[in-house]
């Protein structure tokens, strides 16, 4: 009996062995001919790939003959690996077959000069990404490595340094490609792409794989540890052999669903359980969207003033929402002159109005516009963070700080209400509603006593924090706030107009009307005489206006997290240039479990997403480990967004966005609600159809084969 049990375990011990051995086993070929420059590295390159299929049971073959590309012969491998190419390598009947190879399903993999390779076959440079520009010499730099999802990079450091010759390209991939990794060119001499410079990416295309890395250049690269786990990783995607959803950069992986056409002064959104969409418009209503079979219905009607920026403005539903049906809303009665943030009760149809709780009311004024802000939004332990605007008049400080302290001129001083104490308005708000309808005031509040302050304050010193995001986890504090007019500096009266990102994990005072952006101090300014004090302290400011009722003596200033004027920010080319509105979206948390749902995928997890109202665009914030600010990236850059005004990830991982439209106060024609899917998380993609003929003319009667053959499903199966 021991005889046959040891060798029952030989057997399986070599059971499990070969099924170890023979988890990749595919074929490559790899292509080196040149017609340009011919590098050095190339057989280093080939001894290097060769013995990474040795130790990873895959077989490589190595060829400089172009007559090895057949369809015939091509489809022998799982992917074909370009190495350092350069010029044109293939002739147009051998261009055709590589064509048809991928489009039935071939891998593609380029390293470095596989971007200098056919500059004049167009579907080539689609596959490979990138043409390849001009290099600076061999030097070191930082590779800033945003996807440790793919296998090609999930074992880099997000800063990874190393020596090469970095190519610049003709154009930028990103939207076309899924970038990887990018250059820092603050890191090395010679690069010309600015901010944005991807050094590695990938993409699915029409029907294949393709990935591509501008390293390799030197010999020293191929006896690089993690450059070659690079290049494995890198062929083991092309290949096939590891799949997943990696394509998380690329435009045309996206679907966009478009729930309403032309909504009368859409605000604010939240996505129930079951999928279905609730949203506000700034005249009352709240709708419902039914996401079985896309009908909208009203749900209530509130009577709201919806005169200068208020109305209905704020909706979120409650952390317990599936299981106590709780939303709250944020809205202008209309015969009570405040803001009121109110508790419903929602059955999944009509808003009952009846069991309307107030919560909280903030005393305002109505005779002068503008800024309510609006927003709510859950953080953990059911704290409830609310924004609000300064409510003063911004239109005759010259785009500079309103603190006109003339005597009826309380509308235009946001000293007091931004810098007061005393006063619910300019701030962000955090409370923790109980379920008889009051509210606590959770510990770390700004603070401590009554007498220094009212207790619901979390953050003072804001001008319009419209939007907020909070993370689920930590409880940390995202919002945009948007800026003052000024075009440029003022010796008089202070710093030019900036809008801000900011971030918080404690209380605090933000600075507005005393200070913006990094801190620089408004001065003091008399609107009767048109004299100038002296700058503001940010580090102990004073208010010492006679439309304060709160403390004068304020806590410091805290400068902007990301702050950013009309034009081209030095500090963040990211963000672009233009008319400006920064508006915070939220976190993405990604959920394994969300299958076939349109969920965006795991390079997002942890990611904030941020908004500008009037550039039009979506962008990504990605942090690093230590949770500072990596990287800001697009997101669809290329698609046409009309001022998008809320955004919110439902519980399917999808995005929902509210393109407010191209005008301002005036009802748009072009504004809409939509929902982004990621393509590779939805089932029946749609497949490409493609018919090849054997002769394209000819003389009558004239005998063709037709074949769809090279048509793809990009769903397996």
């Amino acid at each position: 009996m021991l005889n046959m049990k040891s060798w029952f375990l030989s057997i399986l011990l070599v059971l499990l062995f070969a099924s170890a051995t023979l988890a990749h086993s595919f074929k490559v070929l790899v292509f080196s001919k040149t017609e340009g420059f011919r590098h050095a590295s190339i057989p280093d390159g080939i001894a290097a790939i060769q013995q990474l299929g040795q130790n990873n049971n895959f077989t490589v073959d190595t060829t400089e003959d172009a007559s090895a590309f057949t369809l015939e012969n091509l489809l022998q491998y799982e992917a074909v690996v370009f190495l350092s190419t350069t010029g044109n390598v293939l002739n147009t009947v051998q261009q055709n077959a590589f064509e048809s190879y991928i489009q039935q399903g071939g891998g593609f993999v380029g390293i470095h000069a596989a971007s200098d390779t056919e500059y004049n076959w167009p579907w080539y440079g689609e596959l490979v990404g990138a043409y390849f520009d001009s290099h600076p010499q061999i030097q070191s730099a930082t590779i800033e490595v945003a996807d440790r999802i793919h296998p090609s990079t999930q074992h880099l450091p997000e800063y990874w340094v190393r020596t090469d010759e970095w190519y610049n390209y003709q154009e930028n991939p990103r939207g076309k490609v899924h970038v990887l990794a990018t250059l820092d060119e603050d890191s090395y001499n010679g690069g010309n792409m600015g901010y944005d410079h991807p050094i590695a990416w990938m993409h699915e295309f029409d029907g294949g794989r393709s990935w591509y890395t501008g390293g390799g250049h030197t010999s020293e690269s191929f006896s690089e540890p993690d450059f070659l786990q690079h290049i494995l990783g890198g062929i083991l995607y092309a290949s096939g052999d590891i799949q997943g959803e990696f394509d998380a950069t690329n435009e045309s992986q996206y679907q966009i669903t478009v729930i309403k056409e032309n909504p009368a002064y859409p605000m604010a959104l939240a996505i129930l359980p079951n999928y279905d969409v609730l949203y506000i418009e700034r005249g009352g209503t709240l709708n419902l969207w039914n996401s079985t079979t896309g009908i909208i219905t009203t749900a209530a009607t509130l009577d709201v003033d919806s005169g200068r920026e208020d109305g209905l403005i704020g909706l979120t539903l409650d952390p317990d929402f599936a299981s106590n049906q709780q939303l709250y809303l944020f809205y202008s009665p209309r015969t009570v002159v405040e803001q009121r943030i109110s508790r419903f009760l929602f059955d999944g149809t009509t808003l009952d109005m009846d069991s309307e709780e107030i919560i909280l009311q903030i005393p305002v004024q109505r005779a002068q516009c503008c800024h309510s802000g609006g927003d709510l939004e859950f953080g953990p332990n059911g704290d409830l963070f609310i924004a609000t605007g300064d409510n003063v008049n911004p239109f005759e400080a010259d785009g500079f700080a309103p603190i006109d302290e003339r005597p009826g001129r309380e509308y235009y001083d946001a000293q007091a209400t931004s810098g007061n104490t005393q006063d619910l308005r300019g701030k962000i708000l955090r409370i923790r509603p109980q379920e008889d309808g009051s509210y606590t005031i959770p510990e770390g509040n700004l603070f401590a006593t009554p007498e220094e302050g009212l207790p619901e304050i979390y953050v003072m010193g804001t001008r319009n924090p419209f939007r907020m995001a909070v993370h689920r986890d930590s409880g940390e504090l995202f919002w945009g706030d948007v800026g003052p007019d000024a075009g440029g500096d003022n010796p008089l009266r202070g710093p030019r107009g900036y809008d801000e990102f900011n971030r918080t994990s404690t209380a605090g005072n933000f600075g507005w009307p005393f200070c913006i952006a990094e801190n620089l101090p408004y001065r003091e300014y008399d609107f009767a005489t048109g004299t100038a004090g002296p700058a503001y302290n940010c580090a102990a400011p004073v208010n010492n206006s006679p439309n304060n009722t709160g403390a004068e003596q304020l806590p410091p200033s805290i400068p902007a997290w990301i702050a950013y004027t009309y034009g081209f920010t030095e500090n963040w080319p990211e963000l672009g240039s233009g008319q400006r509105t920064a508006i915070a979206g939220g976190f993405f948390h990604y959920d394994e479990t969300l299958t076939e749902t349109g969920s965006l995928p795991e390079y997002f997890d942890g990611s904030l997403f941020i908004m500008e109202w009037t550039r039009n665009w979506i962008k990504e914030i990605r942090f690093d480990e230590n949770g500072e600010l990596f990287q800001i990236n697009p997101f669809l850059q290329n698609e046409s967004l009309a001022r998008p005004i809320d955004m919110e990830f439902g519980p399917d991982g999808a995005l929902y966005v509210i393109e407010w439209g191209t005008g301002f106060f005036e009802e748009n024609t072009d504004d809409r609600i939509i929902k982004i899917e990621f393509a590779q998380n939805l089932a029946n993609r749609v497949p490409t159809a493609r018919a090849t003929a054997s002769v394209q003319s000819g003389i009558a009667p004239l005998q063709v084969e037709f074949s769809g053959v090279t048509s793809s499903d990009p769903d397996a199966g």
